[in-house]
């Protein structure tokens, strides 16, 4: 018994002095890819309205009274189209007298000349004084102004005459009357409505002081020409939309920065052949940002943050996983460009970044990363259709 438990005792104590360490775990398996390399341009965002090119108050340029009214209220209407009618009878009057007044003037006139012709022939015998004569001659000046006279007397009531008829100064569309049928109206005092156009329309908005600089300095390297001399495209989201479905180009760019907002006001145009859009609609649009340029892609879970750097894993040929610091910029098809810190021949960690410790021996298994095109979504989500508060049966 007692040898027995000695030999008990012996084997403990052999176990005990030969402990081994636990085997290390396995290298973590990491997909690694090359990123994927495009032909990219940026786009800057920007918020902004519809405005009308032309947006006119309606003043009658003559006194009177209001006789007709020739459109609808909200109405589209081409230029030159009558709006309203103002009493023309004075008028008329008053460009008929002109007209009298022009028949005597021309008739005093060929008098005068008759005058004047016969006292040169009279004059030319000594027959008469050269006083007498100097008066004639006078007198058929006298009458020639007093025609001249009478002529702009009736320019001016043809031009009082045709503004009794108010019409459209260009094409768009009509708010609704101020006026009724017998009101009297001043000339260029009383509003008689209102008219923008619509085709083609501004989408107006204010960029930042920093966005004015980049362009600028764009601009200097020959990578993208300035709005204030290029027509740079614009593409435009409505409040609904869930794309950009609006065309235009960069046609205004303001001569100073505000100091107070420290931002700088433009314009882009934008065909409207259906006019859809309309005056003060709210849009997101996105502005040409850059030229164009080779970019890497790569996932957007692939990039990890560490306090105020963007770090992706590099797997290197001792199969070792390194961070890398890059500088990302923006989305495309569902990938994040990354504008440093990347080789096009690098193996980036797209999978299982989550496992790894910086310097860890992984075990990549190879991977594709792909452009999905249809991930190139605008990026504010529409908002949605206002239900009716209510209905009735048909």
């Amino acid at each position: 018994m007692r040898l027995a438990l000695g030999i008990v005792a012996l084997s403990l104590l052999a176990g005990c002095g030969g402990e081994q360490a636990p085997p290390a775990p396995p290298p973590a398996q990491v997909t690694v890819a090359t990123p994927v390399q495009r032909e990219v341009v940026d786009w800057d965002d920007y918020t902004g309205r519809f405005v009308a090119p032309q947006d006119v108050e309606i003043r009658p340029r003559v006194n009177g009274v209001v006789t007709a009214i020739h459109f609808r209220d909200g109405q589209d209407v081409r230029q030159g189209a009558p709006l309203f009618t103002i009493d023309p009878r004075p008028y008329r009057a008053a460009l008929a007298q002109a007209q009298a007044q022009a028949t005597r003037a021309n008739a005093a006139l060929s008098n005068a000349r008759q005058v004047t012709a016969r006292s040169r022939k009279l004059a030319g015998a000594q027959a008469v004084s050269t006083e007498e004569l100097e008066a004639n001659i006078a007198a058929e000046r006298t009458a020639a102004a007093d025609l001249a006279a009478a002529r702009a007397a009736i320019d001016n009531a043809q031009l009082n005459l045709s503004f009794t008829t108010v019409r459209a100064p260009f094409s768009g569309r009509m708010s609704d009357r101020k006026v009724s049928i017998g009101d009297s109206v001043a000339d260029g005092q009383t509003i008689l409505t209102r008219i923008v156009s619509l085709d083609p329309i501004w989408f107006e908005f204010e960029g930042a002081e920093s966005f004015y600089l980049k362009n600028l300095r764009q601009d200097q390297r020959g990578e993208r020409g300035s709005s204030r001399t290029t027509a740079n495209p614009v593409q435009i989201q409505l409040a609904d939309e869930s794309e950009y479905r609006w065309n235009g180009r960069m046609e205004f760019l303001d001569n100073a920065v505000d100091p107070d907002s420290g931002t700088i006001r433009a314009h882009a145009v934008v065909q409207n052949p259906n006019r859809f859009l309309t005056p003060g609609m709210f849009g997101r649009a996105r502005l040409l940002g850059s030229g164009t340029y080779k970019a890497m892609l790569i996932p957007d879970e692939a990039i990890v943050t560490d306090q105020t750097r963007r770090l992706v894993y590099v797997v290197g040929n001792d199969n070792k996983a390194v961070p890398r610091p890059v500088e990302v910029g923006a989305t495309v098809e569902g990938l994040r460009i990354v504008r440093d810190g990347l080789a096009p021949t690098d193996r980036v960690v797209i999978t299982g970044v989550g496992r790894l410790q910086p310097g860890a021996p992984v075990q990549p298994v190879k991977g594709v990363i792909k452009a999905d095109p249809t991930k190139q979504a605008a990026p504010t989500a529409p908002t949605q259709e206002p239900a009716s508060g209510q209905a009735t049966v048909r």
